[in-house]
C-alpha cells in the first residue's frame, strides 16, 4: 500500500490474506497491519489509500463484515464503524503480501475464529439487501457486480443464492 497506489484486485486479495492470518480483524486492526507492512517494506503508508482499498474489498465481497454471532475470541464485543469485524469473503483469493508472515508477532491479537455458517448467512442477507437497493436505484453496474458475487457465494458456502441471482439477472437482462 505505497503512497499513490490505488486499490486493485491484487491489493484486495492481499487484504484478504492479512485478515486470513487472524481469522478476522477489525477495520482499525487491518489498517494498522497494513501500516506495519508498509513500514517493513520501507514505503510510506497512505491512510486514504488503505481506507479506499479496505472499502473496495468490502464493496466487492473480498472482505465481509462479520456479525458478533459469527466470531469467537476473547475480544468479541459490539462493534463501531472502525471496529467492525471483517472476515475473508466469497470473492477473495487470499494472498500474503511480502512480510505479512511476521504480522502475528507484531500485532497483539488474541486467537480468533469465525463460524462460517453464521458468516454465510450474514453475507446472504447483505447480498439480498444490496440487490434490492440496486434494483430500486436502477444501478446496473452494481447489479452486475452482485450477479458475479452470487456465483462466488455459491462456491464459498452452502447457501442457496439462486433466488437472489434470478432476480438480479432478470433486472440486468431488462
Amino acid at each position: 500500500m505505497a503512497h499513490g497506489s490505488g486499490p486493485s484486485v491484487a491489493a484486495r486479495d492481499d487484504l484478504a490474506g492479512v485478515v486470513d492470518l487472524f481469522e478476522w480483524l477489525t477495520r482499525a486492526e487491518l489498517s494498522r497491519a497494513l501500516s506495519e507492512l508498509a513500514f517493513k517494506q520501507r514505503t510510506e503508508a497512505d491512510e486514504a489509500a488503505i481506507d479506499a482499498a479496505i472499502g473496495l474489498a468490502v464493496d466487492e465481497y473480498a472482505l465481509v463484515p462479520a456479525p458478533d454471532g459469527a466470531l469467537s475470541g476473547d475480544d468479541v464485543t459490539g462493534h463501531t464503524a472502525e471496529s467492525t469485524a471483517l472476515a475473508v469473503g466469497p470473492a477473495a483469493f487470499p494472498t500474503l503480501p511480502e512480510g505479512a508472515e511476521d504480522l502475528p508477532h507484531i500485532l497483539d491479537v488474541p486467537d480468533r475464529g469465525v463460524d462460517r455458517e453464521a458468516l454465510a448467512d450474514a453475507v446472504l442477507d447483505r447480498l439480498r439487501r444490496e440487490a434490492v437497493t440496486a434494483i430500486d436505484e436502477g444501478d446496473a453496474e452494481r447489479l452486475e457486480t452482485l450477479a458475479d458475487v452470487t456465483y462466488d457465494v455459491e462456491a464459498w458456502a452452502p447457501v442457496d443464492v439462486g433466488p437472489v441471482r434470478t432476480r438480479i439477472l432478470a433486472e440486468v437482462d431488462e
